[in-house]
């Protein structure tokens, strides 16, 4: 007895520190891919605005203001630059500093808690910028009382020549919040924390650990954060000791000596030990009374019948036991049912609100095309009045001859318009979804028409070379509202250049149909064309869009196996984009030119 006990003993210690070193083990290998990648992604935006305010002491504004700051014009216009790269760039605070560290202009500038006026000079970002080196430091803002990374790049004085190491004029400051990252920390099961050099943290998942300290501070670093002013209004005290214990993987951050520390709860660990603690000495007790069963079998009956009796009832434990999961997972594939069908309802309902959005967008569309219509319908109007009045005067001259050219006359102009009515109720119609071969040649054609009337208001020549025929999969209405809204943003790009110019070419690249739409307009910025296809963003100006054409363009081709996007434009400036489709078939012939439609002669 006592040598099974001693044996039960080591064998349920020994199960014991295995699972606790392999799910330990297992917890820390989670915490290590979890910690590199948020630290990869943190270190990535800082990253991304790290040569940006390089880029802004290169502008003119920022260098008449440091040279002439008391020229109201030259800092108002300042201010307003200033205002605008903090909206594009979306950063707490933009603003620009003297050789003193004096705030001669920023993005706040209208606010009550301006920074223009308020001297930076003790920061060590303005410090470090104004001996001409990058600044960078996270603090407490001293004016408004809320954190950021701090971020300064020196500008430099034209008077002096390039190799000179002559004091900078100032320094451009930006302010950028890192709240985004500690509220999606939030979500994690395990805390984390951004942690300075000193040892504070500065970002936490945990409200309360925020502008803690791992170990209690030091006075050299006191004096140093106090000097600063970096946390000011927080007293700075160490963690709690359960939480400063916490096993934690740490992940360098930046250029400032920052770590990103995920803290691991080895409590699970410790759970699934004791359970596998219990199931060996579970196996052990079984193992003991089948030893004991077999060597008191010949000479104790009753002993046999108490340990099978005992077997029975483990037998029925665990029975009960595989009963009980077993309606767990009954439940648990009834609550997964449950998700699947609310997930289906969801996914229907998505499907509803893309499609009353793809209907908008092309009632808003005839609504934008409603003048060049009305001018379009009322020429052939005015024409069928004036040759039905010359009819009535030839018919009463008894000339029947030039009576009958008048009516015929009539005829063709109201077979024109009623080609015009006839594919704006095409167009307007509510598409079924249904999907069938569609011609792109002849999708183009009816686009075309649609904006003949906008292209000849505006002066602009739409010119389209194209295949005879290029059938693709799809549905034909979604397909003209595609190709209607980027000639419209051509159209649009075009309006305000000397030269309006937009060229379409369908052609076929190994088994794509390709529609290329290139512009002649100014063309597209590399910080606009990476955001195009995003909802609501647009780049005309306020109230000429929503920022939904492009979205939901991209959309509709995604659903037809096909992508859109926009591409550089050869030369020096406009825009393309480029749509790709699968093909049906391959092309029987070489692409064919369509005379352009613009150019004051009426379509074939």
């Amino acid at each position: 007895m006592l040598a099974w006990l001693i044996g039960g003993a080591l064998a349920c210690a020994a199960a014991w520190q295995f699972s606790v070193d392999r799910t330990s083990a297992a917890l820390r290998a989670r915490a290590e891919r979890h910690a590199a990648a948020l630290a990869l992604d943190l270190t990535g935006a800082l990253e991304k605005v790290e040569t940006l305010p390089f880029v802004i002491s290169l502008q003119a504004q920022v260098l008449q203001g440091l040279q002439h700051p008391g020229d109201a014009r030259a800092i108002e216009s300042l201010n307003h630059y200033l205002a605008e790269v903090q909206q594009r760039a979306q950063v707490a605070a933009a603003y620009v500093i003297d050789q003193q560290g004096l705030t001669i202009a920023a993005s706040n500038w209208l606010d009550v808690q301006t920074f223009v006026g308020n001297n930076y000079g003790f920061r060590p970002y303005a410090r470090a910028a104004l001996s001409g080196d990058v600044g960078r430091f996270y603090a407490i803002g001293t004016t408004t009382s809320l954190p950021g990374y701090f971020l300064a790049h020196p500008v430099a004085d034209p008077a002096h020549p390039p190799t000179s190491s002559g004091p900078p004029l100032g320094a451009v400051v930006l302010k950028i919040s890192l709240d985004a990252f500690e509220r999606s920390w939030a979500g994690n099961d395990e805390p984390v924390a951004l942690v300075d050099r000193n040892g504070v943290l500065f970002l936490a998942s945990q409200a309360d650990w925020k502008y803690r300290s791992l170990a209690r501070l030091n006075d050299a670093a006191r004096r140093e954060i106090a000097a600063s002013q970096q946390y000011t209004g927080r007293s700075i005290e160490p963690l709690p000791g359960a939480a400063a214990a916490l096993p934690r993987v740490v992940k360098p951050v930046g250029p400032l000596g920052w770590q990103l520390m995920l803290f691991v709860d080895l409590a699970p660990a410790h759970q699934a030990a004791r359970g596998m603690a219990v199931g060996t000495a579970l196996l052990v007790l079984a193992a003991a009374l089948g030893a004991h069963a077999w060597s008191q079998r010949r000479t104790h009956q009753r002993s046999l019948d108490a340990a099978r009796a005992a077997l029975q009832d483990a037998s029925t434990q665990l029975e009960h036991r595989i009963a009980e999961r077993t309606a767990e997972l009954l439940r648990a594939n009834h609550d997964l049912a449950e998700r699947y069908r609310e997930l289906q309802q969801a996914e229907q309902l998505l499907r509803a609100t893309q499609d009353e959005l793809v209907q908008a967008g092309k009632l808003g569309m005839l609504g934008q095309m409603a003048a060049g219509m009305t001018h379009e319908l009322n020429q052939p109007l005015t024409a069928a009045k004036a040759f039905a009045d010359n009819a009535v005067a030839f018919l009463a001259q008894g000339d029947e001859a030039s009576a009958r050219e008048n009516l015929q006359h009539i005829s063709d102009a109201c077979s024109r318009m009623g080609q015009l009515i006839a594919q704006l109720k095409g167009f307007a119609r509510k598409s079924d979804g249904e999907v069938g071969p569609v011609d792109l040649a002849a999708s183009i054609r009816n686009a075309a028409l649609l904006l003949e009337a906008d292209y000849r208001q505006r002066g602009a020549a739409l010119s389209i070379t194209a295949l005879p025929s290029a059938r693709v999969m799809g549905d034909s209405l979604r397909i003209e509202q595609v190709l209607v809204n980027l000639l419209k943003n051509a159209l649009d790009a075009v309006a305000g250049t000397d030269e309006r110019r937009v060229h379409l070419v369908l052609a076929r690249d190994g088994g794509d149909a390709v529609i290329t739409i290139t512009d002649s307009g100014p063309g597209l910025a590399r910080e606009a064309r990476a955001r195009l296809f995003e909802p609501f963003f647009t780049t005309k100006p306020s109230g000429q869009g929503l920022g939904l054409g492009l979205a939901i363009s991209s959309s509709i081709v995604q659903a037809m196996g096909g992508r859109l996007a926009a591409l550089d434009a050869p030369g020096d400036s406009g825009a393309q984009f480029e749509l790709r489709l699968p093909l049906l078939d391959p092309p029987a012939a070489p692409p064919a030119s369509i005379p352009a439609l613009h150019d004051g002669v009426e379509p074939r």
